[in-house]
């Protein structure tokens, strides 16, 4: 995807400037650019020595390396992932539930405690600090009667960020993905159907066509002819077994 969004970008400034350039993206670097959040809170750490919004503040203490989050999500709220109804049979029955400032009321609102919406020990993020698994331990409860669907659907409603934490085999049979052209049903001749992810980009004049790879030399007569050999030298290849297809 970086290196599709980096060759557009030259084709553009061809078209400003008439000239060309090489465009180049490694793993690494496209990467470390979905990890910004991270390196963000490097440089917060080196200059105040903590971050609040991870697990490890303020009890366990902090080293001169971001830790590992687990199952927090870092980037300044609060979030955790969260056991369903079912959860103890099923290992995908879990939602992230983010605790958001700015939709605090609601939150405990919607958890079933609204006194923590005035009570000083909850009612700022500073103050929740400290009680984060407390208040987590208590979403728990009142999702254990609730599937992570279930529990999403009410959420949403008082506009708690969360979403359910799907499976490969959810995430393979989801009829919204499905539709949306995310997760797409491609044939590859002679050998059936399968699935794979679609453009991530949407268009609202045309849908990427997602097709099967080539066979192997299925297009080596069409490429050959393209490069000036004709029909005879072609087949002369093909009866030697220069190329195949």
């Amino acid at each position: 995807m970086h290196l599709l969004i980096g060759i557009l970008t030259a084709i553009i400034d061809r078209g400003k400037t008439g000239k060309g350039q090489r465009v180049s993206v490694s793993m690494q670097d496209a990467v470390l650019n979905l990890c910004r959040v991270k390196l963000r809170d490097q440089q917060r750490l080196e200059k105040v020595g903590y971050l609040e919004e991870y697990p490890q503040y303020p009890d366990m203490g902090f080293g001169d390396a971001v830790p590992r989050g687990g199952n927090a999500g870092g980037g300044g709220q609060p979030g955790w992932v969260v056991k369903c109804k079912g959860w103890d049979d099923d290992p995908n029955s879990y939602i992230y539930f983010t605790i958001q400032e700015q939709n605090w009321k609601r939150t405990a609102e919607a958890i079933g405690r609204p006194e923590w919406v005035d009570d000083p020990e909850y009612s700022t993020a500073r103050a929740r600090q400290s009680h984060l698994f407390e208040i987590f331990a208590e979403i728990e409860k009142w999702l254990a009667d609730k599937t992570k669907y279930e529990a999403v659907d009410i959420l949403r409603g008082w506009e708690v960020p969360c979403a359910p934490v799907m499976s490969m085999k959810e995430l393979a049979a989801d009829e919204d993905l499905r539709a949306s052209g995310t997760v797409v049903e491609v044939e590859q001749k002679g050998r059936g159907t399968f699935l794979t992810v679609g453009s991530p980009i949407k268009f609202s004049s045309f849908t990427p066509d997602i097709t099967g790879a080539p066979l192997l030399g299925e297009h080596s007569s069409e490429v050959l002819a393209e490069l000036g050999y004709d029909g005879d030298a072609i087949r002369a290849l093909r009866d030697s077994n220069v190329i195949v297809g």
